[in-house]
């Protein structure tokens, strides 16, 4: 997915540091938003997916006006439950802004969204 640096997506906006360049959160949003869509051919009926680690290096200043193209690549195997995307950001000229891990756990959507609302936490572990 393509995306173009805004004002709003600056550290400084964000309240992540004081430069206006692509935050580091917002960064990590727009991947975890790609891990979402890449998973999608994975989960079942009844099911869905939620962020549990997220491993990433943001290397490369982007920005206003910057754009930077997120990719997720969908896993070979799963391992259970568990999901583990590699995650890649690259700049209009072709440089590499972020790469890392994410991973995300399989969960029913009716047996999760009760224990979010009953609990201050639950373990994704497993």
């Amino acid at each position: 997915m393509r995306y173009e640096v805004t004002e709003a997506d600056t550290a400084m906006a964000i309240g992540s540091g004081d430069v206006p360049v692509l935050a580091t959160p917002r960064l990590i949003t727009w991947m975890e938003a790609e891990t979402v869509r890449s998973a999608t051919p994975l989960v079942a009926d009844g099911q869905t997916t939620v962020g549990t680690a997220v491993r990433v290096d943001h290397r490369r200043a982007t920005p206003v006006g910057g754009v930077v193209e997120v990719t997720a690549e969908l896993p070979a195997t799963a391992a259970g439950r568990k999901l583990t995307f590699a995650v890649r950001a690259v700049d209009d000229c072709g440089e590499l802004v972020a790469a890392g891990e994410m991973d995300r756990a399989i969960v029913d959507r009716q047996r999760f969204l009760p224990v979010t609302s009953a609990s201050s936490g639950h373990s994704l572990a497993g």
